[in-house]
């Protein structure tokens, strides 16, 4: 996906981009080869974000936690100095934050395209934990 750019970059994926795509394991180890940092920001509540990515054995150097999307977004940029601050997510609102915070936008559909990943089922909701039993608590 670099087309021969600059590998100093931080990466943000929505957490419903990163749903949507059929390995997000795979995902996150493949931007960690020409990303400097990669990790997942969402509204939804912290749990719904740690339980997806230990599920799918993603390590993320950044996460939203308590905070919004777009206090996150901000906090990350002023954390992760890199030369370029990417944001894929699903939809007009995801690029209007980018736009607010400062942020390239990319849509996950064209992201998966440039960088040869495969998108998954969107009418598979599997991997939705809301509402579902947390497995995050002894």
């Amino acid at each position: 996906m670099d087309g021969g750019g600059s590998t100093d970059m931080t990466l943000a994926f929505e957490l419903e981009a990163l749903k949507r795509l059929a390995r997000p394991e795979e995902v996150f180890s493949d931007a960690r080869t020409w990303s400097e940092y990669v990790g997942v920001v969402s509204d939804k509540p912290t749990y719904v974000v740690t339980n997806f990515t230990r599920k799918n054995r993603i390590r993320q150097d950044f996460f939203s936690g308590p905070r919004g999307r777009e206090e996150s977004l901000e906090n990350v940029k002023k954390q992760f100095d890199t030369d370029r601050h990417v944001f894929i997510g699903v939809d007009d609102d995801d690029a209007a934050l980018a736009e607010t915070v400062d942020w390239e936008f990319l849509p996950v559909e064209q992201a998966a395209e440039a960088a040869e990943w495969d998108l998954g089922d969107p009418e598979d909701e599997s991997g939705d934990d809301d509402g579902e039993e947390r497995d995050d608590w002894p």
